[in-house]
């Protein structure tokens, strides 16, 4: 039996690639089935007007610690998977990685079943994991616990590797302090994404980690080696070469615009690219205004989440607020910014994105949002 058809028309619809206007996109099902301009449609069906409002793909996050009033770390559960992944769809994330930061080795086994229980029972948003820690550095440690930060020994490895064969994407932060080369290899032919963060490691041992498959760095300028004349750090690693990613956590607070702006320009060549995280804490979609992170107390305050100590412990940010951050104060062009929260770290964790009618349908499926005009919010549609 034919599907009802639906005609979304009247704003700017994003393919994933360029911003189409003057077009309109049709689904059957949620599936898309033509995207065309408007002159030339021969059928509408229902239709809905967008008013100027923008039709994109859902946002992908590669960074969530929490959402909806809980952690990752409160207790790892297909529940508390659940509860974040229908927080952050209600912000337009359709894909999201749930995120435990760093934690003891049991908190961190009973995270990977979680997340391949998640993935059985087809929690709707639900990408993978993400494991930010505990094998970083104490020296760049930002707001995770050093009681719990330690080097990767066998059975961490073989843990990983072995979650990762049945979760859909598994991504581990690690720093080189903690983490040998060969554990990265191992790791990434398990399937792993491996991501630099939270180490103060030199350029020319970056370099030789990325060598080894690590293909994106966590949170870019922060908790990292930074960029000197004579010492470019990780941050000059990411700015350098090529094939290195970098989430970026863009809320006006993490990252000067002027440093983002900067770093937007030199990884605009290349297979690296820059994408967006929330970097999102428990308050995501709630009104809270503190949470409490394994005992220690978490503010929020002007659009800061901080220990009692003064310390950034997550942000406050949703994705459509980092578009407008990047497009007003970073001088980013909308499709480009678009692309760095849909499509590129969609690619990052396996999941191929099309730019036409014909090729796109299967990442159309994942979840399509209405992202008002003034880059004000984004709910969903079709989702």
């Amino acid at each position: 039996m034919m599907q009802p058809l639906i005609t979304f028309l009247g704003g700017p619809i994003f393919d994933g690639e360029a911003l189409r206007d003057g077009y309109a996109a049709q689904f059957r099902d949620g599936q898309l089935s033509a995207l065309v301009p408007v002159a030339e449609l021969t059928e509408r069906g229902e239709e809905v007007a967008l008013g100027g409002d923008i039709l994109s793909p859902g946002y992908v996050d590669l960074q969530v610690n929490g959402g909806g009033g809980v952690m990752l770390n409160d207790a790892p559960s297909v529940d508390t998977i659940n509860r974040i992944c229908a927080a952050h769809r209600s912000l337009g994330a359709t894909t999201i990685l749930p995120t435990l930061i760093t934690d003891s080795a049991e908190k961190t086994r009973k995270t990977l079943q979680a997340g391949i229980a998640a993935h059985d029972a087809g929690i709707r948003g639900f990408g993978g994991l993400h494991l930010e820690g505990p094998h970083l550095s104490v020296a760049r440690k930002g707001a995770h616990d050093p009681g719990f930060i330690r080097p990767m020994e066998d059975a961490d490895l073989a843990v990983i590797c072995e979650a990762a064969e049945q979760l859909p994407k598994l991504k581990v932060t690690i720093a080189a302090e903690n983490v040998k080369p060969e554990q990265v290899e191992r790791m990434v032919g398990a399937g792993v994404l491996v991501s630099l963060g939270h180490t103060d490691a030199a350029f020319e041992t970056c370099v030789d980690y990325v060598h080894a498959g690590a293909r994106c760095a966590t949170h870019l300028f922060n908790a990292m080696s930074q960029l000197g004349n004579r010492a470019p750090g990780l941050v000059g690693a990411v700015l350098d070469t090529a094939e290195l990613s970098a989430g970026v956590i863009a809320d006006g607070i993490h990252v000067h615009p002027a440093s983002l702006r900067a770093a937007w320009i030199a990884k605009r060549r290349g297979s690296g690219r820059i994408f967006l995280v929330s970097d999102a804490m428990a308050v995501a979609g709630t009104d809270a205004t503190e949470f409490h992170l394994e005992g220690r107390r978490i503010t929020r305050r002007d659009g800061r989440l901080c220990l009692p100590d003064g310390t950034l412990a997550g942000a406050d940010l949703d994705l459509t607020t980092a578009l407008r951050i990047l497009t007003t104060q970073c001088d980013v062009p909308l499709a480009e910014a678009l692309a760095a929260a849909t499509t590129i770290p969609a690619a990052l964790i396996g999941q191929g994105v099309g730019t036409s009618a014909e090729s796109a349908p299967a990442y159309f499926l994942k979840g399509m949002i209405r992202i008002t005009s003034d880059l004000g919010s984004a709910s969903p549609v079709l989702a």
